[in-house]
């Protein structure tokens, strides 16, 4: 059973993704995943942005030839939104779980 609300988060996330990937990829739907699995792999591409923007903020920071601010930029961006977005969907989460506690049976 699915909301139309985490439908649409999800959706939202796998185009965030595409964006930070530079739109270029195919998503995969996947057929038989649950939430729980959506959610872990969001949280994996979230940490690999972040990790990402950091490497190549030292990268620039240590002076190494090819590595241009408007990356570190972009890169720190990308991390920051997907970031954001994440922090989004755990309130929503929260919010949605102190509901249905709240509800009476």
């Amino acid at each position: 059973m699915t909301s139309p609300v985490i439908d649409g988060v999800l959706e939202q996330m796998r185009g965030l993704a595409a964006e930070a990937r530079g739109g270029s990829e195919r998503i995969d739907l996947k057929v038989g995943g649950g939430f729980a699995d959506a959610l872990h792999d969001s949280l994996k591409k979230i940490n690999r942005l972040q990790n990402a923007s950091g490497e190549i903020s030292r990268a620039f920071q240590s002076g190494e030839p090819g590595v241009a601010l408007h990356d570190v930029m972009i890169a720190s961006q990308k991390a920051s939104i997907a970031f954001e977005m994440g922090v989004q969907v755990r309130n929503r989460l929260v919010t949605a779980y102190k509901d249905i506690m709240n509800m009476q049976i």
